[in-house]
C-alpha cells in the first residue's frame, strides 16, 4: 500500500515509525513531515490545511490509505475532500470534527446527551463576560471557542486573572478568529486523564489510557503548552473508572454523532477530570493527542495499518488489539520561552548516543540542515521509554534526555514523578 501520513510534529512521527512495521507498506509519505520523519518516509512540502495540493498530491501518487495527524487538516474539511474523489482517509468528517473545532459545539452537544461535563455559559460579547464575571464564583476557566493549540484555555483563580483572559481572547485577539466567542465553565477538581477511543461510525475500540503534562513548569505550574509529557497507562483509571467512562461519556458520543447525522470516524481523544462525582469531560479532541500518542503507540504489538483499515471499512467490531502491558514513559524536550516566543535553528547533538533498548526519540520540532539537524518549533523531540515499571521508563527516559543538547533547550523534570506517589499513596502496586 502506498500510505500518506498528513502532519509535522512528534504524534505524526511516532505514527510514522508505527505505520512503517506493517508488511502492508509499501512506501510511505509525510506532508510536511521533520527532520525525524524524514529517516523513514519521503518528506513532501505540503501544508497541513492546504487540501487541495493534499488532494492532487493523493491522487497522482496513487494513495491508498491517508492518516491524518492535526486538527487544522480535518477542520478544514480534508475527509470529505479525499472521500469525494474515493480516497480511503482515516479522520472525522468536516461535520463531526466540529466536537474539536468549537467548544461551544462540543459543550451543547454534551448537553443535549447528558454527557457529565462542567456547568458552562457562552459569550460572544466581551463586555457582557465581564458583567457575569463580576458576579462569578472562583475559581473557574475561560476557554477560546475555537482551535488554538492547546494553549486558549485559561484556568482563573480571581477576577483579576479572568479579565485577562477575556482581553487576551476576545480583545487582543491573541488566538484569531478563535476568540470570537468563550466559553466559561466552573473549574472541575481532581487529576486529568485522557482516554482515546478509534471509532468506524459505530463501533468503537477504546486505547490503552494517558496522562498529559500540560503546565510548562515541575509541579504543573506556569501557563498551558501543548503538553511537556506523558506516560501510559494511567493507573488512576482502574476498571470501576474506565466502566463510567466508557457508558456515560465515549459510548454517547458515539451514538449521539451518529444518530444526529454526523458519524464518527476516526479517533475520539476525550480529555477528563476524575471528580468526587464521577468521571466529567473537560473537552474532546478528534485526533491522536501530542503527545500521548508517543506513549501509547510504543505498547502497541498489532498492525496499526489494519487497525485504521478496518475503521475505515466499519469492521472495529471484527478487530483484536494487542498491547504491552508494560507503561512508557515521555519527557518533551522544547525550546528555551515556548509556549512564548522561543528561537529556531539551533544544532541537535546526542541523538546517536542513544542506544538503550525501548528507548525511543520522536522528533516534533526539527528539520535538516546541511548535515545535521537543527531545532524548528517550541517543542522540539519527545523522548519515550518503555520498562517494567514508572520508574523505571522514567529513569530510561531520562537518561536518554540527558544526553541531547541544544542550545536554551528545556523540559519538566518530575514527567510520571506524581504517579508514583499517587499509586505508594493509594496501595497500589
Amino acid at each position: 500500500m502506498n500510505i500518506l501520513v498528513i502532519g509535522a510534529g512528534g504524534r505524526e512521527h511516532a505514527l510514522c515509525w508505527k505505520i512503517a512495521q506493517s508488511p502492508k507498506v509499501k512506501r510511505l509519505y509525510c506532508a510536511p513531515g521533520n527532520g525525524g520523519i524524514a529517516q523513514i518516509a519521503e518528506c513532501v512540502d505540503i501544508k497541513v490545511d492546504d487540501v487541495g495540493l493534499l488532494l492532487q498530491f493523493a491522487l497522482r501518487k496513487k494513495i491508498d490509505l491517508t492518516i491524518v495527524g492535526p486538527e487544522a487538516s480535518l477542520v478544514a474539511g480534508i475527509v470529505d475532500a479525499f472521500t469525494s474523489k474515493g480516497l480511503k482517509i482515516f479522520g472525522p468528517s468536516q461535520a463531526a470534527a466540529e466536537l474539536e473545532g468549537s467548544k461551544v459545539f462540543a459543550k451543547e452537544f454534551m448537553h443535549r446527551r447528558n454527557i457529565p461535563t462542567a456547568v458552562y455559559k457562552v459569550f460572544d460579547d466581551a463586555s457582557k463576560a465581564l458583567v457575569f464575571l463580576e458576579k462569578a464564583q472562583f475559581p473557574l476557566v475561560v476557554k477560546a471557542d475555537g482551535i488554538a493549540a492547546g494553549k486558549g484555555v485559561y484556568v482563573c483563580a480571581d477576577l483579576p486573572q479572568a479579565k485577562t483572559a477575556i482581553d487576551e481572547i476576545m480583545v487582543r485577539k491573541i488566538f484569531g478568529a478563535a476568540g470570537n466567542r468563550v466559553v466559561i465553565e466552573e473549574c472541575l477538581q481532581g487529576p486529568e486523564v485522557s482516554v482515546l477511543a478509534v471509532c468506524d461510525g459505530k463501533h468503537f475500540l477504546v486505547l490503552p489510557t494517558a496522562q498529559d503534562h500540560k503546565r510548562i513548569f515541575d509541579d504543573d505550574l506556569g501557563p498551558n503548552t501543548g503538553g511537556m509529557g506523558t506516560f501510559s497507562p494511567s493507573p488512576l483509571v482502574t476498571i470501576e473508572v474506565l466502566d463510567p467512562i466508557i457508558t456515560r461519556i465515549i459510548e454517547p458520543t458515539i451514538r449521539g454523532m451518529y444518530q444526529e447525522g454526523n458519524p464518527f470516524k476516526g479517533i475520539l481523544f476525550a480529555g477528563l477530570m476524575l471528580t468526587a462525582d464521577g468521571p466529567k469531560a473537560l473537552e474532546f479532541n478528534v485526533r491522536f493527542g501530542d503527545p500521548e500518542t508517543q506513549s501509547i503507540l510504543p505498547r502497541l504489538k498489532s498492525d496499526i495499518v489494519e487497525m485504521f483499515l478496518a475503521a475505515c471499512d466499519g469492521r472495529l467490531d471484527e478487530l483484536k488489539i494487542k498491547w504491552d502491558e508494560r507503561p512508557c514513559v515521555c519527557v518533551v524536550i522544547a525550546s528555551g520561552g515556548y509556549p512564548g516566543k522561543y528561537q529556531n535553528g539551533f544544532t541537535i547533538s546526542g541523538l546517536d548516543e542513544i542506544k538503550e533498548p525501548e528507548t525511543f526519540v520522536f522528533h516534533a520540532g526539527t528539520k535538516v540542515e546541511g548535515s545535521g539537524l537543527v531545532t524548528n518549533g517550541g517543542r522540539v523531540l519527545g523522548v519515550s521509554a518503555i520498562a517494567k515499571s514508572f520508574e523505571a521508563a522514567a529513569a530510561k527516559a531520562y537518561n536518554a534526555v540527558s544526553k541531547i543538547k541544544f542550545e536554551h533547550m528545556f523540559f519538566r523534570r518530575d514527567i510520571a514523578t506524581r504517579i508514583v506517589k499517587e499509586k505508594a499513596a493509594h496501595g497500589r502496586h
